[in-house]
């Protein structure tokens, strides 16, 4: 007498995908973590200290430019307008997105550094900074909560006009330039 055919039962079907979705990532994970440096010679260099070092003050100058136009945009002039203040019509956003504002002003800032560092005026000059830049870290949760914004605010204006500044001096000028909403929310 033949076998009955096996029964699947919904249990099994799930086994089967989960295991099959499981080998395939581990698959594909495997190979992505290949060693080859095929894609390296790919990747743009400059070919001189001089083109590094002019990369190195655009990169500055736009990582710096961003942080500053985020600041001034939504912490520096939503202050001044009283917006963080109690009972302010719209208050509530105008924090949050202070508070993101920070957090993308510290991240761009942080990366405007790094920047910084591929040339020898420009790290000199913003070298002074990073402890001030780091004290940063925290204070865009505190924003959004509205803790302090008057220490606050004048804490990351103060950073941006000494960005600015140390920019000026190893001949990077800095110019505000305002993300939008989406690279904002972004970091």
């Amino acid at each position: 007498m033949p076998r009955p055919a096996a029964v699947l039962s919904p249990v099994s079907v799930r086994r089967a995908g989960v295991s099959l979705t499981l080998c395939c990532t581990l698959l594909v994970g495997a190979t992505a973590c290949n060693d080859d440096d095929k894609d390296s010679a790919a990747t743009p260099t400059g070919s001189s200290s001089a083109e590094k070092q002019k990369f190195a003050k655009t990169r500055f100058v736009a990582n710096a430019g961003l942080a500053a136009g985020a600041t001034y945009q939504w912490i520096v002039k939503p202050f001044r307008a009283g917006k963080f203040k109690g009972g302010a019509d719209g208050r509530r956003f105008a924090l949050i997105k202070a508070g993101l504002a920070g957090a993308f002003t510290y991240n761009r800032l942080k990366a405007a550094t790094k920047n910084a560092q591929g040339d020898p005026t420009l790290a000199k000059a913003v070298a002074p900074l990073t402890a001030g830049i780091d004290a940063l870290k925290d204070l865009p949760s505190k924003l959004r909560k509205g803790e302090g914004t008057d220490s606050i605010v004048n804490s990351f204006d103060g950073i941006i006009n000494d960005v600015k500044g140390a920019g000026s001096s190893a001949g990077a000028e800095v110019k505000d330039k305002v993300p939008s909403a989406g690279e904002l929310a972004k970091g």
